[in-house]
């Protein structure tokens, strides 16, 4: 794992033989993960048309709508829908879509389709790209709809950290293990990072195809940390960028979904540490963790 340090300034040296540059052209496509998306998809494209002044294409990995927002989408001209088969989850959608780009995209950018762009926010991410040769994966401030600032440029979670914030991140947000993992009290300077958001990343092809792209056994949360994980260990960097701006305005297609969503996510941290504590030694505390999460469970979804 990472000792938790972040680099303040870009790295001028050249990354090592992780891919062929010259493998992929320069153009970059948006790869959006669509369920139901509503209204949202419709403000995230019309807000990514002032988000770069380059052609990009989009690509809609559809897991499964029933809205017809994606089909109507995909009428204009630049976008595509790629229908995935079913539910894949999250990272299993991205790769979908992915799978679906040729040679020329160079760049991917992955989001959610409830967010709106800064007009000018993707030029940005790639002008930090040029800045930082060894970068891999690049994430803009993500604000919530009332303005503040979501802490999307995080410490990767260690067995002490994760297991401090855990237990008792919702009963005492303001602990040191989860001040430490959320990095919410950094400034907001270009920096690297040891995970970034899913919701909203510009990524080098090079650097996701060197890790295989997102671990699909992630069906929901989880699968940005291990990616950034992965990408940090592959030797590039995750690199937050500030300067570039995207507003996050909630999504439909998971606002019912609360109880189920709490499962995955406890699943999924499980899966993270375990992945991660392999052999016979860290079986007794992982039977322990997993006995932990599944009691913060049931208190968290108790009434649900």
């Amino acid at each position: 794992m990472h000792n938790g340090s972040v680099t303040d300034g870009p790295e001028k040296t050249a990354p090592g033989p992780y891919g062929d540059p010259e493998t992929y052209g320069d153009d970059v496509a948006v790869v959006v993960v669509t369920y139901s998306p509503g209204e949202d998809l419709r403000r995230f494209l019309d807000t990514l048309d002032d988000a770069t002044d380059d052609d990009v294409t989009v690509v809609l990995a559809d897991n499964g709508s029933v809205d017809g927002a994606p089909e109507k989408a995909a009428e204009a001209g630049h976008v595509r829908l790629v229908h995935t088969g079913g539910n894949l989850g999250y990272g299993g959608g991205v790769n979908a879509g992915v799978a679906a780009l040729d040679d020329r995209v160079g760049w991917i950018v992955f989001a959610n389709p409830d967010l709106e762009w800064d007009p000018g926010a993707l030029d940005t991410l790639r002008d930090a790209a040029r800045r930082w040769p060894r970068g891999g994966a690049f994430g803009p401030l993500i604000r919530e709809s009332d303005g503040t600032v979501y802490p999307s440029a995080r410490l990767l979670p260690s067995l002490g950290r994760g297991i401090g914030h855990a237990l008792l991140g919702r009963v005492w947000p303001a602990n040191p293990w989860t001040r430490a993992y959320r990095q919410e009290h950094a400034a907001p300077r270009e920096r690297t990072a040891e995970w970034l958001s899913g919701s909203c990343q510009l990524v080098r092809r090079e650097a996701f195809d060197a890790v295989g792209g997102f671990d699909p056994r992630y069906f929901m949360y989880f699968e940005d940390v291990d990616l950034g994980d992965r990408i940090g260990r592959a030797g590039w960097l995750n690199v937050y960028v500030p300067s570039a701006g995207v507003m996050h305005i909630g999504g439909r297609s998971t606002e019912q979904a609360s109880a189920r969503m709490l499962a995955a996510h406890h699943a999924s941290a499980y899966r993270y540490l375990a992945d991660r504590h392999r052999g016979p030694a860290w079986k007794p505390l992982l039977a322990l963790i997993r006995l932990g999460l599944a009691a913060r469970l049931r208190l968290t979804t108790r009434g649900s």
